[in-house]
């Protein structure tokens, strides 16, 4: 497993001084890109390479939420590689070793030319080191749309909601997905399912069903295109 350990950090936390899911889904993001900066296969690798790995889906767990100044170590390692897929499990340790939050990811490595998936090069395959894979609630491959969808307010794309591939984080779409929770509803799972890249200039059209223990929030353009379909399922402790 590749791993690094932190801090949560003022930044990091909301207003009851705990780390924000979207801050758990960051770390994720921020422990496997330093694999594969570490591996020589980061984001100048893949530029040079006319490549970009593309998220298809992410299925979070959060048992606990780690508090401001908690030691944390985060963990990452790939599963298994087929065709333009690669699949990818995270974990979020505390100061005592317990798990608070662990991932599974599914990615296509897409070739920016040409705008279409690309075969994982074997240089990439075998830089990577495989371990088994995480024993965790996957998630679906395709989430059904529920009935009953209200549509909301349309919103622009922001330069600040843009990553390096010059679409929409991820974690963006998360943070907006938020917007629509209800006062109180604490994140247990975060499920998400990504279509298509949204970009600057773009605006994005949310549709909200809000239920006692779900929230689901479907971001799509305005000709209906979806970009994200985010379901947000409230914890039980």
């Amino acid at each position: 497993m590749y791993r690094f350990d932190g801090r949560v950090r003022y930044s990091e936390v909301d207003s009851q001084g705990r780390i924000t899911p979207t801050a758990v889904l960051d770390y994720f993001q921020d422990c496997s890109s330093f694999q594969s900066e570490d591996l020589g296969i980061g984001v100048e690798y893949l530029k040079e390479n006319r490549l970009a790995w593309v998220l298809v889906s992410w299925q979070i767990e959060i048992a606990r939420y780690p508090g401001l100044g908690e030691q944390i170590t985060v963990g990452t390692w790939p599963y298994g590689f087929k065709g333009f897929y690669g699949y990818r499990n995270f974990i979020m340790k505390d100061g005592n070793g317990r798990t608070a939050a662990c991932g599974n990811s599914m990615w296509v490595l897409l070739d920016t030319e040409a705008g279409r998936p690309a075969r994982i090069p074997e240089e990439m395959v075998k830089r990577y080191v495989m371990e088994p894979a995480l024993s965790m609630d996957q998630g679906p491959r395709k989430r059904k749309l529920p009935e009953g969808m209200e549509e909301r307010e349309a919103f622009p794309v922001h330069r600040f909601h843009l990553d390096t591939n010059q679409h929409v984080n991820n974690g963006k779409y998360i943070l907006m997905a938020q917007e629509y929770l209800p006062e109180g509803f604490v994140i247990g799972r975060i499920g998400a399912e990504y279509k298509k890249s949204a970009v600057y200039g773009d605006r994005i059209c949310p549709s909200v069903k809000v239920e006692e223990q779900k929230v689901t929030v479907v971001l799509s353009d305005e000709q209906h295109t979806v970009y994200t379909m985010i379901e947000l399922e409230r914890r039980h402790d």
